[in-house]
């Protein structure tokens, strides 16, 4: 296990590096690009959303309603469930999303490009996206049970 300090380094920059990719998303919060990953991953439920990305019913109703009101996603109703609804991503928000996804990745690109492995930086970032994916799903799996 890493020491104490290389941690909290670690989170800093993680941090850091957040912010500055962020910057990059066509003024789309982090919170927005969360959301529009999922739908467009296939996530189609509000309160599913909620559950993958660990917050709350109420955040998740903001942003889909925010990003609903810009025209980046679309509401259907579910058959059989006059209270459901299902999400997917409108043209313009696939556009948007696509182009704010290339933008954040060449920011973390020229990020890493920075570091003397920039290859071994990315392996790793994305390694850790898959550990993050299997820890929410194993929470998920908990909540459902």
């Amino acid at each position: 296990m890493a020491d104490q300090t290389s941690l909290i380094r670690a989170v800093r920059a993680l941090a850091r590096a957040s912010r500055v990719v962020e910057r990059a998303s066509d003024g789309l919060s982090f919170a927005d690009y969360r959301v529009l990953a999922a739908i467009s991953s296939g996530e189609e439920r509000a309160s599913r959303l909620a559950n993958r990305l660990a917050v709350g019913k109420p955040a998740i109703s903001a942003t889909v309603d925010s990003l609903h009101k810009r025209g980046l996603i679309l509401r259907n109703a579910v058959e059989g469930d006059a209270r459901a609804t299902s999400l997917a991503i409108s043209e313009e928000g696939a556009e948007l999303f696509a182009r704010m996804e290339g933008r954040m990745a060449r920011q973390l690109e020229l990020l890493a490009d920075r570091t003397g492995d920039p290859a071994g930086v990315i392996a790793s970032l994305a390694s850790l996206g898959d550990a993050v994916e299997q820890a929410m799903q194993e929470r998920e799996r908990r909540v459902d049970a």
